[in-house]
């Protein structure tokens, strides 16, 4: 995947206002720093509680918000928002990592996601769930939705034309059981915002960058009794 040095930041005039992330909800007493820069400022952007760094124009604004799982559960989530020169880039994280205790603390569960599976069906089935959000946006046309992977992290990538006629391009990605939804919203005639597409890395609990030698997926441990509890032998 290619990188776009920080001498192209100038060039990139990007962005309206773009849509919150459908279903999440804000945390009450979210503590907010914002920064404002030119377009000429963009930098890297390091954060270790959420293991992410991505190319900003500028200090996001942090805002903690609940996240409503396909099967019924909350999940915590962060977001990292700016609006820069025209443009608005979101970095969403939505923290899957303690999904089975979630899970098992549900009280809305029915017969049909009953079953021990689904805290990891959840967890697995996070993208496609992501994606579907940003498809059923109100006006939106999508104009491009593939698979897609950011140092070699598979994920899924959309670009839609909003009612207004600005874009809107996302990417969705699964690692270590956090998922990572980059979205960023440009006028009709703005440049696509590679700088910030492309330039997403993941960090390690030291805070140091991971690199694969091949495509990853995300990966859960086996599950016991998965389907519920063995039947006695007859």
């Amino acid at each position: 995947m290619w990188r776009v040095g920080l001498w192209t930041a100038a060039c990139l005039l990007l962005a309206t206002h773009g849509h919150a992330i459908e279903g999440a909800t804000a945390s009450p007493g979210t503590p907010k720093v914002f920064q404002q820069q030119t377009p000429q400022e963009w930098s890297t952007y390091s954060n270790r509680v959420d293991r992410f760094e991505v190319n900003l124009p500028g200090q996001p604004r942090v805002e903690d918000v609940k996240w409503p799982s396909e099967y019924g559960a909350v999940f915590p989530a962060r977001v990292y928002s700016l609006d820069q020169g025209g443009g608005r880039y979101s970095v969403t994280v939505v923290d899957y990592t303690e999904a089975e205790r979630i899970h098992a603390a549900r009280t809305n569960r029915t017969e049909a996601d009953s079953l021990p599976i689904y805290w990891q069906l959840d967890v697995q089935a996070s993208i496609a769930y992501a994606a579907t959000k940003f498809r059923q946006r109100p006006g939106v046309k999508v104009t491009y939705d593939a698979f897609h992977y950011v140092d070699l992290v598979s994920g899924h990538q959309l670009q839609m034309t909003n009612a207004d006629q600005s874009r809107t391009f996302v990417g969705i990605y699964l690692h270590e059981s956090r998922l990572y939804i980059l979205e960023a919203t440009v006028p009709a005639r703005a440049p696509q915002p590679g700088l910030f597409q492309q330039s997403l890395s993941f960090l390690d609990a030291a805070g140091r960058k991971v690199r694969y030698p091949t495509i990853y997926y995300n990966r859960l441990a086996p599950l016991k009794n998965a389907f519920g509890p063995a039947e006695p032998a007859r």
